[in-house]
């Protein structure tokens, strides 16, 4: 391989905590492409196999420009095949509860298991690609799961960065109490479980990662977009002024991300802010089951044990990645996956 190694920030955490948003801010920037849940580019995008598998562009993702020509100069191409085998392989090694077997080969510690070199060379090259399709300086990959960040660290092929983000898991709960078209409902004990599981893996992620990772919460994103995402950016690399002005508005435009909210297929003016809907919107025998399902990690990310439920209720955004609406005042920053995405651990 010639050239400069492709950056990647590689973002992990638990589910519906801002990725899409932040991914879709910094696909503004010259040069840096958001990919969206890349994990699912062989499942939902070859095989068709998954729910909400348009590309971000709006056409079904082996129909897209972009998408096309990265397959098509794999070395393997995009057969069927290819892809029965990638998603084969990432489900016996790329779940949360490998996190730690994935670390310690990065470490030296035990040999690297068969099948892993296969898959990270698989997406080293998918990389490439996208980095000569306009990710030249930066490929944002919203995959979110621990284990696979974790086997990433060790190529040095790539540069890889990882952000973690979290929100208050109260938050995660009302989303999930609800089915949707993309995502299955959840118990808040269920969700919060999951929560702690992937934030626990990607805190120890961070440890073997040591500079090469940053944590942000989502709700210092929406308070303080244009701080948050300059700071990402300098973790990052990039010199670049936020996309994002001094009161909480960007204009999006198109993006070509693989699986994700659906809300990323929507264009035009967004505007970033605090959604806390869950204090009014999630009952009070929820909160506690969401609460307690994720009290080891609570207070060490700032989140009170015992929340403050406001005294009347407010009106909010629908559930999403902070409060954001886009035009004509429609929700336009919401996070979350296929709905088998919590079977990841």
């Amino acid at each position: 391989m010639t050239g400069p190694s492709p950056r990647v920030l590689y973002i992990t955490g638990w589910m519906r905590s801002g990725s899409t948003l932040l991914g879709n801010v910094l696909n503004e920037i010259p040069g840096v492409r958001h990919v969206g849940e890349l994990y699912y580019l062989w499942r939902n995008g070859v095989l068709d196999a998954g729910t909400n598998s348009s590309c971000g562009c709006g056409s079904p993702l082996r129909e897209c420009p972009l998408w096309a020509g990265v397959l098509a100069a794999l070395p393997e191409g995009s057969a069927d095949h290819t892809a029965h085998r990638m998603a084969t392989l990432q489900q016996a090694l790329l779940r949360t509860r490998h996190t730690p077997a994935r670390l310690a080969e990065v470490r030296g510690e035990r040999p690297t298991a068969p099948g892993v070199t296969e898959l990270l060379d698989h997406s080293a090259s998918v990389y490439r690609q996208v980095a000569a399709l306009g990710g030249d300086r930066l490929i944002v990959d919203g995959s979110k799961y621990p284990a696979e960040a974790a086997a990433l660290l060790g190529r040095t092929d790539l540069d890889v960065r990882v952000l973690h983000i979290v929100r208050d898991p109260r938050a995660t709960a009302l989303s999930y109490r609800s089915a949707k078209d993309y995502i299955d409902p959840m118990s808040p004990a269920r969700s919060s479980g999951y929560w702690t599981a992937f934030n626990l893996a990607s805190e120890l992620v961070g440890r073997t990662a040591g500079e090469r990772y940053l944590r942000i919460r989502h709700e210092d994103l929406a308070r303080d977009p244009r701080e948050v995402t300059t700071r990402v950016l300098r973790f990052a690399g990039l010199d670049d002024e936020s996309p994002v002005d001094g009161s909480g508005r960007i204009p999006l435009g198109a993006n070509h991300t693989v699986t994700g909210n659906p809300d990323r297929l929507r264009r035009g003016v967004t505007q970033i802010r605090p959604d806390e809907r869950w204090r009014t919107a999630l009952p009070g025998t929820d909160i506690a089951a969401a609460t307690a399902a994720a009290a080891p990690l609570l207070t060490r990310y700032g989140y009170p044990l015992a929340p403050v439920r406001p005294s009347r209720t407010t009106t909010g955004a629908p559930q999403g990645s902070g409060r954001s609406s886009g035009p004509a005042g429609r929700p336009a920053s919401r996070t979350s996956g296929p709905p088998s995405r919590g079977e990841g651990s």
